[in-house]
């Protein structure tokens, strides 16, 4: 009876869901289920998707039999149910003649988004939001990604200290579209949950302040010394501060130390109280420390190697990076000579009283040599320029160090984010090899330089372009020209300067880094070109005869009129070759350059007024470079020791130079030796390896061979920004911030038929600078960092004059940005301490805008 009655029951419901679709008439039903033939399927309703694939999802298909009624109808509904796209779904049957049957499927869709609107939020903190809820235009709304929406948002703020967020979501029909909706999203931040009071008890090794210090994401307001530290309650940092908490007394030999409570008591204020209880325990020391299972290396060796001694206070950390972590790390030793599979266990073996023996249980395996190098993401540079830095190459042992190394040296190509390097080793110990994966992100490299300076009384604007990913044998391949030729690593270079009228110079570079392909041996060449004509008296004080920006002469409002008879003319090239060396190690460099300047100037404001000079030199540089990153430097050094020198042309000469008095004759070749020594080390002080000290000294000297033939060519100007637009007949100009540029370039007295005046005149200075670094951002697109920077310095005419105690004082603040499209730029603040004799004003607060400099 009750099995006739479920029957009866189901045909009821089929002929509900069929009643008004066709005639009653057409359609006959009897008490017991009959097979059918499916002959046609439709699908109607407001649909975004094609019909015919929203029949598929049925199961159902033409030609099939089914019972009516049977489950083959419900397990139909039943899946489009499961695809949660769909907010109605009937089957009907509009036909039913003999054992034939035609369905419709009538489907209403969920709703579209047209668009998402935020209450009570700001535009930056929109963009977050919007990025972790991910609903893109166009997507089917459902409860379930409402849902998620509301813990997402809610979350995000809960994490940035807002407990008691709400977020209401409310759902409206868009009138200009069919079957689209509006999601007006409404957030009510409240007040941030900020700690009122934190108290400890138990703690006798450190004291309130210094656990207070080492809890830095949660700290109580009203505290002075928590003045530039958050105060706001986010039980994530809380727990992770609780964690550190813990290591640091493990730090101190506390190894059982533990936390016995830890209360959150809220307040009607918006604010927690929160109580903390610490069990110290009792401090232990390190025991005996014995080595088992080591063949490789014996027991003594790898004792030293740990440098950790019996009677040290137990420190886990340390021991932990002792073995592990350091360069010089123990499990380093196996790791760097193919011993991939090596594995160091320390582990207690005897703890008496507050002192505990270990044994480190050492399992060498066989040694893993490399089988295949992948290289992956290198979308714009060819792989011979990656696999020519290369390391680690195939049917070598494996080594660690090696690897670390690798990741360097690609970092140093400047073609690849070097944040996001990741070399991953695929070990198969059943072969005893490793492949080695490197994936590598390549980022724009190439620079356009549109930036204006002041420089010798003028405004000088600048255009550059640098092909840093340049590509030669590409040249005349115009499949390659997208939009130029590259992946070869090679670095082109154009620039002009001008301003206008007075002044203009051009310049084109071009370095090949790996000269024949083979070896580490680059290549150079450079040509130059400036022409500077008569300048405006505009720049001169009336009736002042001696030295300016523009040298040494008589100036009135109308010698100093524009003149195109006037001018000096400088053409230059220069030719270099780098090596890489391999003692005293591979970091080490030497790069020689042979280069050539002729300078012609006719009635010039300089010391040799009309005239022809050239400056035939061979340049030396030697220098080591261990920087980590060139972008953001953390760790390394970079050092070098350079010497210019000319052939020493008076000492072949029986001419007494002192009694000439022609300039020409004098200036014709010009002599000199000159000596620069730069060096800068860098080292993080936070366990983020985020903020870097960086301390540098640098100094130059400008020598010659005869007293009487001193070079005016090739001297150090010194203050500023170090970027006045245009170099002084072949200076060398150094930034010196806090200072007006080149206020800090010594002079000396020239006296001439026309009278005395002074001449800038540094041949020899002498700086040093330390920075406090500190990155915003380190993203592909942009890195930005912050510093805080303290320097000195002086510049001095005679060596005799030199007065390593006689600087220069400044300090200040400034931001660096790079983008990758235009290089380097910044502007820093400096406050100059000292006044600079003679140059009034020049100390003080002084602004400097920055490009293309880096170290």
């Amino acid at each position: 009876m009750l099995q006739r009655f479920s029957t009866l029951f189901v045909l009821f419901l089929f002929s509900l869901l069929t009643y008004g679709q066709t005639s009653p008439a057409e359609i006959s039903y009897s008490g017991t289920p009959r097979r059918y033939l499916i002959t046609k399927i439709e699908v109607s309703g407001d649909l975004n998707n094609d019909p015919k694939i929203l029949a598929n999802l049925s199961g159902l298909r033409v030609g099939q039999e089914i019972t009516v009624p049977g489950d083959d109808i419900t397990k139909a509904i039943k899946k489009y149910w499961d695809y949660g796209l769909f907010s109605d779904v009937k089957i009907l049957a509009k036909r039913m003649e003999g054992r034939e049957i035609d369905l419709e499927i009538q489907l209403q869709e969920r709703p579209r988004l047209s668009e998402m609107n935020y209450f009570g939020l700001k535009k930056s903190e929109i963009d977050a939001v919007n990025e972790k809820v991910a609903m893109m235009r166009g997507s089917q709304v459902t409860p379930y990604l409402v849902t998620r929406a509301e813990r997402f948002i809610k979350n995000h703020f809960v994490e940035k200290g807002f407990y008691n967020t709400e977020v209401n979501i409310v759902q409206r029909d868009d009138t200009a579209r069919v079957n689209h909706v509006m999601l007006d999203v409404h957030v009510d931040k409240k007040e941030k949950v900020k700690i009122s009071y934190l108290g400890f008890e138990g703690n006798t090794e450190f004291s309130d302040n210094k656990v207070n210090r080492i809890m830095k994401k949660t700290n109580q307001r009203r505290l002075w010394r928590n003045f530039f530290r958050t105060k706001k309650f986010v039980e994530d940092d809380y727990r992770t501060d609780l964690e550190t908490l813990i290591e640091k007394y493990n730090e101190k030999g506390y190894r059982d130390a533990y936390i016995t409570y830890d209360s959150i008591a809220r307040n009607d204020d918006n604010t927690v109280d929160i109580r903390i209880g610490i069990e110290e325990g009792n401090r232990y020391f390190f025991g005996d420390i014995s080595w088992v299972g080591n063949s490789i290396y014996p027991g003594e060796y790898l004792g030293q190697m740990l440098r950790i001694q019996k009677g040290d206070v137990f420190n886990q950390t340390l021991l932990d990076e002792r073995l592990f972590m350091d360069d010089d790390a123990v499990h380093n030793l196996y790791m760097n000579n193919g011993y991939l599979f090596s594995r160091i266990i320390p582990v207690d073996v005897a703890i008496y009283n507050d002192t505990v023996d270990l044994e480190m249980r050492i399992y060498e395996g066989d040694q893993a040599s490399i089988d295949r190098v992948i290289i992956r993401g290198n979308t714009k540079t060819h792989e011979h320029v990656i696999r020519r830095e290369l390391r680690t190459k195939p049917g070598e042992l494996f080594n660690k160090a090696a690897l670390i190394r690798t990741v360097r040296e690609l970092a140093q190509l400047g073609h690849f984010d070097p944040e996001k390097i990741n070399p991953v080793p695929l070990p198969d110990p059943d072969k005893g090899t490793v492949d080695l994966e490197y994936n590598l992100e390549e980022k724009a490299n190439d620079q356009v330089e549109l930036s204006g300076g002041w420089g010798a009384g003028m405004f000088v604007g600048s255009l550059g372009l640098r092909f840093n990913n340049f590509s030669v044998r590409n040249f005349f391949n115009k499949e390659a020209w997208r939009p130029l030729p590259t992946g070869d690593g090679q670095t082109l270079a154009l620039r002009a300067q001008t301003n206008g009228k007075y002044y203009q110079s051009y310049s084109l570079s071009f370095t090949e880094p790996w000269l024949g392909g083979k070896k580490p041996n680059s290549l150079s060449f450079s040509l130059y070109r400036t022409i500077q004509t008569g300048v405006s008296s505009r720049y001169m004080p009336n009736n002042y005869y001696g030295y300016s920006s523009y040298g040494y002469g008589y100036n009135d409002p109308y010698s100093m009129q524009g003149d195109d008879s006037r001018h000096m003319k400088v053409f230059g090239a220069t030719l270099g070759l780098g090596r890489r060396l391999t003692w005293p190690d591979d970091f080490f460099t030497l790069y020689s350059e042979l280069s050539y300047t002729h300078y012609d100037l006719l009635d010039w404001y300089f010391l040799m007024q009309t005239g022809q000079s050239n400056n035939l030199r061979l340049k030396f540089v030697l220098a080591r470079r261990s920087i980590d990153n060139p972008l953001y430097t953390r760790s390394g050094s970079d050092f070098s020791l350079g010497l210019e020198l000319t052939p020493p042309y008076s000492a072949f000469s029986d001419k007494d130079y002192s009694k000439v008095t022609d300039d020409q004759e004098l200036y014709r070749m010009i002599e000199y030796h000159k000596w620069t020594f730069k060096g800068g080390m860098f080292k993080t002080l936070d366990r983020a390896d985020k903020m870097v000290l960086m301390t540098r000294v640098e100094g130059g000297f400008l020598g010659y061979y005869n007293k009487h033939l001193r070079s005016p060519f090739e001297k150090f100007t010194l203050g500023g920004d170090g970027m006045s637009g245009y170099s002084y007949y072949g200076s060398e100009t150094i930034a010196l911030r806090g200072y007006e540029n080149n206020s800090l370039t010594a002079t000396s007295l020239v006296t001439s038929d026309e009278g005395t005046g002074a001449r800038q005149n540094g041949n020899m200075y002498t700086k040093m600078t330390m920075e406090l670094r500190y990155p915003l951002t380190l993203q592909p697109s942009a890195t930005v960092y912050g510093l805080v920077f303290l320097e000195a310095g002086n510049s001095w005419s005679e060596f005799k004059d030199y007065n390593p105690f006689d600087l220069h004082r400044s300090a200040g603040v400034g931001v660096r940005i790079f983008l990758p499209m235009f290089g380097l730029m910044g502007i820093d603040w400096g406050y100059g301490f000292d006044e600079v004799p003679g140059y009034n004003g020049a100390a003080g607060s002084n602004f400097h805008f920055v490009m293309g400099q880096n170290f």
